[in-house]
């Protein structure tokens, strides 16, 4: 009996896929060349094309998320707004909030006067845009990037705007975006995963971060992210048990696969032989990830770029550096999250420190990706979960202040892969509360990446408990405007 190719829900058998599609031997060669494990499982995704073939001609290869835990505020970063400053102390028109709903920490304030940003702004690059005097490094990247005012949420929260902007979905175990593209496209190296993160941590009040944010959801596991961190074991239980060496190891795992195979036969449980890859995958990690994660060999232009904190393991620096290293190693999502953005209070002294911790790194990554021509096919992501307030949270001084969340509008900017440079899209009001040109909600943002990586939205779709589910869910569009 011909052993069937399980995966995703759908199965076929080789004679019937060879006989319907007419592939000659050189055909099949040619496709085991292109897709390596096109008859090793990788089956069919619910639209009917082969998972690890995008659905049409990509700009991007990878992405690489600077994802800003916390929520960093606009009104300090990109989103200039000298009304404020003008209007300082004096109370948000009601013509302006309407309707929209507070948190629980700002609901029943009796006043919002307005908080104008304690730092000055300057334009810079062709673009001629505002970015403020925190983010020296970025202002001089400002070509090379595309800066989105318009973005915007439904989630007031951090823990469901967080789940929202990375899964699609405020309620957790769906898919996170690492995930929905290592489901999509599969991996460019056999012996790294497709899907990574790295964590760093600032020293303002640090939001938590939670596995459900890089979960594989009710897709395979083999999707989920992997978790490097800082210690001497940058990624736990891969090495071999003591007294265990490289050729007992080996042994060990075909023997295992043996079994495996043995109860997928009797129990057709695609999980089982996931199981089998991670195995696989963990026993080649063990060559590869300390390369990767070795930086002894950088170059000094290198580590000036990123600058001195890139040596130190667990940093942001660090992590941009090894996000470049892992990309360029065809890791196809690298997800990093650095904590400590939510400024409720003591927003002046606290921001400061956050974005000294980050602005070098992150234009770094871009310069660099750049010089070695990888950044045309990387794209790279900047930002939060949604926006902050631009009253006062709480008591406003001349030279203290905090800010809420505030979902209606928030700022990220967007590098390589496919994306307008040097560009700014989409405005606020005069008080940076409610967008006014071209917003983009979450969906539209999440389609749009896929869109660069050859991903159709509606069309990466995965059916469990007998609704079809996508990254998007039932919304989303691609923002064309910014697209080259």
């Amino acid at each position: 009996m011909e052993k069937e190719i399980l995966e995703h829900g759908f199965s076929f058998n080789r004679r019937h896929f060879l006989s319907k599609l007419s592939l000659g031997l050189g055909s099949v060669a040619l496709g085991s060349l292109l897709i390596p494990d096109l008859f090793k499982g990788s089956g069919l995704d619910e639209s009917g094309l082969n998972a690890g073939i995008p659905h049409f001609a990509p700009k991007a290869k990878r992405v690489i998320y600077l994802f800003q835990n916390g929520a960093p505020s606009q009104l300090e970063s990109f989103d200039y707004k000298p009304k404020l400053r003008e209007m300082n102390g004096k109370e948000l028109p009601t013509s302006v909030r309407g309707n929209q709903r507070l948190t629980g920490m700002t609901a029943n304030q009796d006043s919002f006067p307005l908080a104008g940003s304690f730092i000055d702004f300057k334009q810079y690059g062709e673009s001629r845009a505002w970015v403020s005097d925190l983010f020296p490094h970025t202002a001089k990247i400002v070509d090379d990037i595309c800066i989105v005012k318009s973005m915007f949420t439904e989630a007031i929260n951090h823990d469901p705007a967080l789940t929202f902007v990375q899964t699609g979905s405020q309620q957790g175990n769906r898919p996170s975006m690492g995930a929905w593209l290592s489901y999509g496209l599969g991996s460019e190296n056999k012996n790294l995963p497709a899907f990574t993160v790295l964590l760093s941590r600032g020293i303002g009040n640090g939001q938590g971060v939670y596995s459900k944010l890089w979960t594989n959801g009710f897709l395979d596991s083999i999707h989920q992210g992997v978790q490097f961190s800082k210690g001497e074991d940058p990624v736990l239980y891969i090495r071999d048990p003591e007294g265990m060496d490289r050729q007992a190891r080996r042994k060990m795992l075909d023997n295992l696969s043996a079994l495996n195979q043995l109860a997928y036969d009797e129990f057709g449980d695609p999980e089982i032989t996931t199981k089998v890859q991670q195995y696989e995958m963990a026993y080649r990690m063990q060559t590869a990830v300390p390369e990767v994660m070795d930086l002894s060999k950088e170059p000094d232009d290198v580590i000036k770029l990123y600058g001195p904190e890139c040596l130190v393991p667990g940093t942001f620096a660090a992590n941009c550096l090894l996000a470049r290293k892992l990309s360029e190693n065809g890791v196809r999502f690298v997800q990093l999250y650095h904590q400590g953005w939510d400024q409720h209070g003591n927003l002046p002294y606290e921001i400061t420190s956050q974005a000294k911790d980050v602005d070098q790194a992150s234009a770094a990554l871009v310069t660099d990706l750049k010089q070695r021509g990888l950044l045309d096919e990387t794209l790279v992501i900047w930002g939060g979960e949604f926006g902050r307030t631009s009253y006062s949270q709480g008591k406003l001084t001349k030279d203290n202040y905090g800010r809420d969340h505030h979902p209606r509008c928030f700022s990220i900017w967007m590098a390589g892969g496919g994306v307008k440079p040097g560009i700014v899209y989409g405005d606020t009001d005069d008080f940076g509360y409610n967008v006014i040109k071209d917003p983009v909600h979450v969906h539209d943002f999440q389609a749009t990446v896929l869109h660069q990586l050859g991903l159709d939205h509606e069309k990466l779709i995965f059916k469990h408990l007998g609704r079809r589910y996508r990254l998007t869910d039932v919304a989303g569009k691609v923002v064309k405007d910014i697209l080259i």
